[in-house]
């Protein structure tokens, strides 16, 4: 998995990213930045999940993006 794709278009998939997880804040996502050590963190911490599933359903989340 290239997360890079992710950083270098953090912009505009915020907007995906919320959508697909909706309680993280605005706040949130701009100290995720688009890094997915930090988006782990802040989904344990929103939703309560352990690692383990948080790395699943953002790697699910990851698969179904449409990358150009």
């Amino acid at each position: 998995m290239d997360w890079n794709r992710v950083e270098g278009n953090w912009k505009q998939l915020k907007g995906q990213v919320k959508e697909q997880w909706g309680k993280l804040t605005d706040d949130d996502l701009d100290v995720i930045a688009g890094r997915r050590d930090q988006l782990e963190g802040k989904l344990q911490e929103r939703y309560g999940l352990t690692k383990d599933r948080v790395r699943s359903e953002i790697d699910s989340w990851y698969a179904n993006q449409k990358w150009q």
